[in-house]
C-alpha cells in the first residue's frame, strides 16, 4: 500500500518536531553509599527509591548504589532499612548525582531524636525524685517507651577489611589481594573482591592459613587452622594467631561469647542489653599439640624445661608483671631467641584483651 502525499507530509513534520526533543530526553544517575551513623561500617541490603517513581534499588557489597536512566526532573530520594530512621532527600536531577556517604541513624541511637528523648526522660525521672521520692522506677515514665534492647560487639575477629593471602588445603592454591574479615562464630571468612565489592562466603574448614595486613598497625599478621592441630588429642574448631615462632611457639585463640541482658526492670538496674564479650586464650604448641599457657606463676615456668630458671630470672630481672597479658608474649620472645635461628614475626602484641 502507498502512502499518500499528506501522510508523508505529515510523517516528515512529526520527524522534524520528535527529533530535538528525543535528543532532549537527555538520562543521568545517581549514586551513593549508605552507612551506620554510630559505627561507621557500611550497610548492605537497604532499599533506595525515588518516591511515586519505578527507579529503584539494593545497596550491595560495601553500601554502594546506583540509580541509572533519570530524566531531569525533581525527584525525593528515600532510603529505608529495617532497625534504623528513613532517609529523605530532594533531589533537582539536571546532572548525574553523587550523594557520597548517607548515613542512616538506628532507632534509640545517639540521634538528634534520641538525645532529645533522653533529655525529656531525664527531665521527667527528676521531677518525679523531687515530687514523689517514695516513687519505685518501673519501664515507663510519663508515657515514655524504654529504648529497644540491642546487641552490643560484634562476632568478627576484626570488624575491618585486611588485605590478605589465602591459602586453601585443596591444591595448595592461593587467593590474593582479596579484603578479608573473619566470623568467629560461624568459622567463615568474609571476602571483599577487589573490582566489584562484591562480599563472598568462604567457609573456614577450606582454610590452611591466611596471612593479612593489619589495616590499624600495618603489620602482617599470621592465622593457622585449628584442624591441623590437637587439644586434648581432638582437632579444634577455628583459627589460632601465631604470635611467636621457634622452639616453643605461642599462640592465641579469640573466643566470642554472648552475654544475656540481665536487666531488672523493677530495680532499673543491671545492663539492658546483650553483649557479645571476646576473651582471648594463649597456648604454647609442643609438635601437633596445643596446652593452654598456665597463669600461676611456678606452673607457667615449668612448661620451659632446663631453662626455667633462666626464664624466672628474666622475669625478675627486668621486673615484668606476669598480671599483664603482654608479660607472656615478652617471655616467650625470650625463650625461643635463646635457640638458634629465630626471627620474631612481630615486635608486639596486638589487640591485647
Amino acid at each position: 500500500m502507498k502512502i499518500s502525499h499528506f501522510w508523508k507530509q505529515a510523517l516528515l513534520v512529526a520527524w522534524v518536531f520528535w527529533l530535538p526533543q528525543m535528543a532532549l530526553a537527555q538520562t543521568f544517575t545517581i549514586k551513593g553509599r549508605v552507612l551506620d551513623s554510630d559505627t561507621k561500617e557500611f550497610i548492605e541490603g537497604a532499599t533506595v527509591t525515588l518516591r511515586n517513581t519505578s527507579f529503584g534499588s539494593i545497596t550491595g557489597g560495601v553500601g554502594y548504589f546506583s540509580l541509572e536512566g533519570i530524566t531531569e526532573e525533581k525527584y525525593t530520594l528515600t532510603v529505608t532499612f529495617p532497625g534504623y530512621n528513613i532517609y529523605e532527600k530532594n533531589i533537582q536531577m539536571k546532572g548525574d548525582v553523587n550523594l557520597g556517604e548517607i548515613y542512616l541513624i538506628k532507632f534509640g541511637s545517639e540521634g538528634t531524636g534520641a538525645a532529645l528523648q533522653k533529655t525529656i526522660r531525664t527531665t521527667n525521672v527528676s521531677r518525679l525524685l523531687v515530687e514523689r521520692p517514695n516513687f519505685i522506677g518501673g519501664n515507663m515514665i510519663y508515657g515514655i517507651p524504654p529504648e529497644p534492647k540491642k546487641v552490643e560487639g560484634n562476632f568478627y575477629l576484626d570488624k575491618k577489611w585486611n588485605l590478605a593471602s589465602i591459602l586453601l588445603y585443596r591444591d595448595q592454591q592461593v587467593l590474593e589481594n582479596f579484603r578479608v574479615r573473619y566470623n568467629i562464630n560461624s568459622n567463615n571468612f568474609e571476602l571483599l573482591e577487589p573490582e566489584t565489592f562484591q562480599i563472598t562466603t568462604l567457609q573456614g574448614y577450606r582454610v590452611q592459613n591466611i596471612v593479612w595486613m593489619d589495616s590499624s598497625y600495618k603489620v602482617p599478621r599470621y592465622f593457622v587452622n585449628g584442624m591441623d592441630f590437637r587439644e586434648d588429642g581432638v582437632p579444634i574448631s577455628g583459627f589460632f594467631e601465631v604470635l611467636v615462632e621457634g622452639q616453643l611457639p605461642l599462640m592465641r585463640r579469640t573466643m566470642a561469647i554472648f552475654k544475656e541482658s540481665n536487666y531488672n526492670t523493677a530495680l532499673m538496674v543491671g545492663n539492658r542489653n546483650d553483649q557479645i564479650i571476646k576473651r582471648n586464650i594463649y597456648y604454647y604448641l609442643k609438635d601437633k599439640d596445643l596446652y593452654e599457657v598456665p597463669k600461676k606463676r611456678k606452673d607457667l615456668f615449668l612448661i620451659f624445661g632446663d631453662k626455667a630458671s633462666q626464664i624466672e630470672n628474666f622475669v625478675i630481672e627486668n621486673q615484668i608483671d606476669l598480671k599483664q597479658t603482654s608479660s607472656i608474649f615478652q617471655i616467650f620472645t625470650y625463650y625461643n631467641s635463646l635457640y638458634p635461628g629465630f626471627v620474631p614475626i612481630m615486635s608486639q602484641l596486638l589487640d591485647e584483651n
